[in-house]
């Protein structure tokens, strides 16, 4: 009998259905963030980042240009079992050799290699427009800025995005999620909090006002707490982002790093699912604070997966990757993040959620902790090993992805 039929047995005595959970993961689709392979400098022009962000670390080999950096996914994606999107920013636009183009000017035309790279491959395409690591980010302010020359070109944007948006849904026939994060906010204490947020609502609900079909383009919001530079204030603060999301009909998003320390975005789900049809998160790995390490499976990964299945939420939850280090090979950092989530749910869809949940509600928190142990120390990479075979990708990556890296002439 082999490890995986001793596994099924073991985890059917628990209450597991092995082959349920191995089938429902091969259809969970996880967006894969297209930054990590170029440390999110993009092909817009720009050589440094800004705005609030910073990618560090030398390692060799960053995709310089279009071609590199879909030859690198195509790589990554090689090794990544299950269903996948592609994530993009709006700063990867591609265009034409001595073409320069402003992000107030991007069209659709300047994403047509990614929609053929993208249904060439039987995925969607999520969006990102990109209001960082560009000349009119001023005084680290976009839709927030008084300057009223700024806030437009930001605006225009944010409308140039959301016509792409509804052209990759269009094209690739999934429905496209398009997030907004603006990096806006002071460095030190603010004379005036409201007004920036007001200017920041009013340039949303003026991007909003273009029409666009609900139904294949989800428009989010993402808040966070502070950034590089933003250390006192940030305009688009949690508690705005789920205000707006809410009164304006559209779909909130958690980056599991956009938080204080001591916040777990596992514990926030259930709220908003109870309020909102559809939510979406971009998970990371912050180390003390938003650093966007790798995404490792860790208890946090672990428990956000847990939360999104016990709820039976897996259709109501856009799931996407957001991380980039510069430090190590940016292949094997697709890999490991991603699996790390596709372990996490495959964990989570181990688990026996229905006598877990009963336990609970009879009160009975000391089995509730016994079998929530036991569960640690079931037989789960077993199950994870069945699964990578029946995807046919290979267990172990880590040689693989050094013969392609000496393969390259970067």
């Amino acid at each position: 009998m082999s490890r995986y039929e001793e596994a099924k047995k073991l985890y059917a005595r628990l209450g597991g259905d092995c082959e349920q959970a191995l089938q429902t993961l091969a259809a969970v689709p996880v967006s894969i963030h297209c930054w990590q392979g170029d440390d999110v400098i993009g092909f817009d022009g720009s050589d440094s980042l800004s705005g609030g962000i910073q990618t560090t670390g030398d390692y060799p080999g960053r995709a310089r240009n279009p071609e590199e950096l879909m030859a690198d996914l195509d790589k990554a994606f090689s090794l990544i079992p299950g269903k996948k999107k592609l994530n993009l920013h709006a700063s990867y636009a591609v265009t034409a050799p001595g073409e320069r183009v402003d992000r107030d000017q991007i069209a659709p035309k300047h994403f047509e290699p990614w929609v053929d790279f993208a249904k060439a491959r039987g995925m969607g395409l999520d969006f990102n427009p990109t209001f960082f690591a560009h000349p009119m980010v001023k005084d680290n302010l976009t839709l927030s800025s008084p300057d009223e020359t700024v806030r437009r070109f930001w605006i225009e944007h944010g409308k140039r995005c959301l016509a792409i948006a509804r052209y990759f849904a269009e094209s690739t026939g999934e429905p496209c999620v398009m997030n907004i994060w603006i990096p806006d906010g002071m460095k030190d204490i603010p004379g005036d909090r409201l007004a920036p947020r007001r200017r920041f609502m009013e340039s949303l609900d003026e991007i909003l006002a273009e029409p666009f079909d609900r139904t294949k383009v989800y428009v989010t919001l993402e808040s966070k707490v502070f950034g590089i530079g933003l250390e006192a204030y940030t305009v688009g603060s949690a508690e705005f982002a789920l205000s707006y999301a809410a009164s304006r009909g559209i779909t909130p998003l958690m980056d599991n790093g956009h938080y204080h320390p001591t916040e777990l975005v596992s514990d926030k789900i259930s709220s908003l699912l109870l309020f909102h049809d559809k939510i979406a998160l971009h998970i990371t790995r912050p180390m003390r604070w938003d650093s966007d390490h790798v995404v490792l499976y860790d208890d946090e990964t672990r428990e956000i997966a847990r939360e999104i299945v016990r709820a039976d939420a897996l259709s109501r939850v856009f799931l996407a990757t957001d991380y980039f280090d510069a430090s190590i090979n940016r292949v094997s950092a697709w890999v490991t993040g991603v699996r790390s989530v596709q372990k996490a749910l495959l964990f989570a869809l181990l688990q026996p959620n229905e006598k877990l949940r009963d336990l609970q509600e009879r009160s009975d928190m000391t089995a509730l902790m016994v079998w929530q142990e036991e569960l640690k120390t079931a037989p789960f990479g077993d199950v994870w090993a069945e699964y990578l075979k029946r995807q046919g990708v290979p267990a172990s990556y880590l040689e693989e992805v050094r013969a392609y890296e000496k393969s390259l002439r970067r």
